[in-house]
Parts: structure tokens; sequence; C-alpha cells
């Protein structure tokens, strides 16, 4: 893959882009198809305004640059590929209204969403459709099981807290710990549970839970417990934006334990700019670093890079790599049929950004995950564990 092979998105060329009145919809179409039947549709939905949209914008990012590499290499199946966009402002009757019109125009994928909650939502549209659905990054177990055709690029919330609890005990030799939960999130609540399983069946002891609400922003009250009983490690997982109140809150009472998060602290030191020391020194999962040195990973940076002028967080990559999937399984099945594309993606093996990926019964990734340790307000790559290695 040549590092320098995407233009920007204002250059003519393979893609197009065209906002709809509103300002919420964005279609992405080859600028030189004269008929749907030229094409192939491929539907997402993303929050890419609203409370998480920096997750949203970034997973889409990353989807629409896969999208034009395979446009600009000669499309799937002799065929370019339309890519259209309903943002669903992280509403779950916004999701469904999206996917519902996306339907309508006759998609044969679905890329999203990027959260549990309007993904859950849209899954249970697209069990009907029998579409094959790919979300890069809602982590609720739940989600897949809804029906044989929806799947993820991402490890689920379960997976994550076992590996927190395991890297906590083996790793930071933590013997005590606190967690925070946030009561109103499937995703925070998901990580916790797991966590709090392996963690005590590891010899770990938890001094202390505390639950909080998503419109909390004073957590004083709620860290009085935690301060008062001076855990080795305080668990948060939670999303950046609710991490960026917490942490610097935490520090101001004295609390010094070290702080462990889920995938959903990417982002959080742009949020601590003003307060870096808060989150120094703490670790979090993510789905990739941009220290791997594979080429994929390289290469996928390179191009973003160049595409956007940015370099592509996680969200991104999975975004990246969730678009791949289905264009991948298009590709093997040599049809863009639902019901065998479906069975394509469930026996796939393929190297993405964010690992090698096959998927278990469920429908769920199994691959490695990277430990990221935050130092100088920046992320620093600590060390990748697979938890599916014998």
């Amino acid at each position: 893959m040549k590092n320098k092979m995407f233009k920007t998105l204002a250059m003519l060329g393979v893609s197009s882009i065209m906002l709809a009145g509103c300002g919420d919809t964005t279609t992405t179409t080859s600028s030189n198809v004269s008929s749907d039947s030229d094409t192939i549709k491929i539907g997402a939905s993303f929050d890419v305004t609203g409370s998480y949209a920096q997750y949203g914008l970034s997973a889409n990012k990353g989807a629409l640059l896969a999208i034009k590499e395979y446009n600009e290499a000669g499309g799937v199946l002799g065929m370019e590929i339309s890519y259209i966009l309903e943002d669903n402002k992280g509403s779950q009757v916004d999701a469904a209204n999206a996917f519902k019109k996306l339907d309508s125009q006759g998609i044969v994928a679905f890329i999203g969403s990027d959260i549990s909650g309007t993904t859950e939502t849209i899954a249970n549209l697209a069990k009907d459709s029998g579409i094959p659905m790919v979300s890069p990054s809602a982590t609720k177990m739940e989600i897949t099981s809804i029906a044989d055709n929806i799947f993820r690029a991402c490890y689920i919330d379960p997976a994550q807290g076992e590996i927190l609890a395991s890297f906590a005990v083996e790793e930071l030799g933590a013997k005590t710990a606190a967690v925070m939960i946030n009561s109103e999130s499937d995703y925070s609540v998901g990580v916790a549970e797991a966590f709090i399983e392996n963690f005590v069946s590891a010899g770990g002891e938890i001094l202390v839970e505390v639950n909080y609400s998503s419109s909390d922003v004073d957590f004083k009250s709620i860290l009085a417990p935690v301060s008062n009983a001076t855990p080795d490690i305080v668990v948060i997982p939670d999303y950046y934006e609710t991490i960026a109140n917490i942490a610097p809150q935490a520090r101001q009472l004295g609390i010094d334990a070290t702080l462990l998060g889920g995938d959903g602290w990417d982002g959080v030191t742009n949020m601590t700019v003003n307060s870096p020391e808060s989150v120094e020194g703490s670790y979090f999962i993510n789905h990739y670093t941009v220290d791997d040195d594979t080429p994929i990973v390289q290469d996928f940076i390179a191009n973003f890079e160049d595409e956007y002028g940015e370099t592509p967080n996680a969200f991104a990559a999975l975004g990246y790599d969730a678009a791949r999937l289905i264009i991948e399984a298009m590709k093997e099945a040599d049809t863009t049929d639902p019901a065998v594309v479906t069975q394509t993606l469930q026996n796939i093996d393929l190297e993405c950004v964010t690992g090698n990926i096959t998927f278990d019964e469920n429908r769920n990734p199994q691959k490695s995950a990277a430990i990221i340790k935050i130092i100088g307000g920046e992320n620093t790559f600590y060390q990748k564990i697979n938890p599916y290695s014998n």
C-alpha cells in the first residue's frame, strides 16, 4: 500500500461528499457511477454530533478511508462502493430512524454504531433485515447475541474487565481495589462486574464500590469512600468525558492510587490538558497503538494522517477494520448476498489494524489488546495482552 495514495476529500476523483440540508447526513458515492446497479451500497450510522461525537467522527473517518482504498483499487466485484452515512446523534430514537432510512435505500451491509446503546437499537432492526452488520466499537456483550448477522470488531466488556484484573494483579501487584461504576451505562457496569469477579478470583480484595450517574459532575461526595479506603488501584470503566471530571477531583481529595480504565478512556488526554497530572501514570485498555510497527498498522496511520491531517485513535482503527471485514467477506464470498456474506464473515480470518481477527460462535472477535500508560500527557504503549493465546 502506498502511503501517499490518497488525496484530500476536497479533490475530485474516486469519491465526492454531499451534505444533506439538515446537516446530519453525509453520503459518499462514486463520482463516475451512472446508476445504482453499478454500486454496492454500504450504510453506516454513528453519532457524528452529540455527547460522544469524538467516537463517531473517528470511526466514520476510518470506515471512509477503507472505502476509498477499495474504490481506488478498482472497487469490489467489479463495482464501486457507495458509502451512506446517517448521524444518530447518540440517540436510540435517531439510531432507529437512521437505520430504517438506510435500509429503505437498499444497503447490502451496515457499519455501526460506535456506542452500545445505539448499536443495540440498530441490531434489533438489522435482525429483521438480515443484512450483515459490524459495529466497530460497541462492547456490550449481549449485542451480537441478537442475531446471527450481528458482528463487532472490538472485544466485549467482560474481556476488558478480565484483562484489567489480570494486569492489575500480575503486572501492577495490586492487592486492593476501589471500583467506580456508572450505573446508567451498560458499558461501565459490564466492565466493572467482570473486573470484580476476576480480581477477587485472583486473590484481590474490593475495598469499596461506588455508583454514580451519567449526569453527575461533582464527584467529591462519591469519591469520599474511595479516599477513605486507600486502595492500591481505582478502576473507572467509563468514557473519557466522565474521566476528565473524576480524575482531577480524585487527586484534589488526595487519592493517589493508580487509575485504570477501559477503551472508553481513549481521548482522555485531550480532555485533561489543563490537569494532565490527574491521569499521569494511569493505564487503560485499547484496541491498537500507534507504536505497533507491523506494516498494516503503519500504512494505516500514514494514510490516515495524509488524508485527515491527524493521528488516528483506536475508534478510527476500529472503523477501518469494520469496513474491511465486510468488504473482504464480500470479496471472499464473490457476492453481496447478505446470507452468504454473513456466513463468510463468521469464518473469516483477516489481518487487521487492531489485530488478526477471527470470530467465535457469538461473532465476537478473538484478538489481542494493548495496554496504554499515560506519560507526560501522552498515550504510551506499555504492553500487548492476548487473552486467547495458550
